[in-house]
C-alpha cells in the first residue's frame, strides 16, 4: 500500500507539471488501489474467520474443562454425602443401642425397686405383726381379756 501511495504522489506531481499528462495512468493506479483494498479486506476477513474458529475451539475446550470440573465436583460431593450419611447412620445406631441398654437397665432397676419395696412392706408388716403379738401377750390380751395386774408402760 505504501508503494502505491508513493507512486500516486509521483503521478500527482507529474500531472501538475506536465500538461500532456495522460489521466489513464491515474485510473490504472486507482484500479491497483481498489485491488489492494480488496486483497486487504479478503485477508482481514480470512484472519477474522481464523480468529472466530480459534475462539470457538477455545470455547469448546473451556466448556469441556468446566464439564469435567463440575462432574468431578459432583462425584466428590456425592462421595462426601454418602460418607456423612454412613457416619450419621452409625451414630444413630450407636444412640439407639445406648438407649435400648439404658431402658433395660432402667427396667431392671425398677423391677429391683419393686421387689425391694415389696420385701420392705412384707418386713414392715411382719415387724408390726410381731410387735402387736408381743404387745398383746404383754398386756394379757392373748387369753381373752386384760388382766388386772398388767400395766402398760408409756414408752
Amino acid at each position: 500500500m505504501e508503494a502505491l501511495l508513493s507512486q500516486f504522489t509521483l503521478l500527482a506531481n507529474e500531472a501538475c507539471q506536465d500538461k500532456n499528462f495522460d489521466p489513464s495512468q491515474i485510473e490504472e493506479l486507482m484500479k491497483l488501489f481498489e485491488q489492494e483494498a480488496y486483497n486487504s479486506w479478503a485477508a482481514m476477513d480470512a484472519g477474522v474467520n481464523v480468529e472466530y474458529e480459534d475462539a470457538q475451539i477455545s470455547m469448546r475446550e473451556a466448556e469441556n474443562y468446566l464439564d469435567t470440573f463440575m462432574n468431578s465436583a459432583m462425584k466428590e460431593f456425592e462421595n462426601s454425602n454418602k460418607e456423612l450419611n454412613q457416619k450419621s447412620e452409625a451414630e444413630l445406631q450407636k444412640l439407639v443401642s445406648t438407649a435400648e441398654a439404658t431402658k433395660k437397665v432402667g427396667e431392671s432397676i425398677g423391677h429391683a425397686m419393686t421387689i425391694g419395696a415389696k420385701k420392705y412392706m412384707d418386713a414392715a408388716l411382719l415387724a408390726a405383726t410381731a410387735s402387736m403379738k408381743k404387745t398383746s401377750a404383754g398386756l394379757g390380751w392373748g387369753g381373752g381379756g386384760l388382766s388386772k395386774t398388767s400395766k402398760v408402760h408409756p414408752s
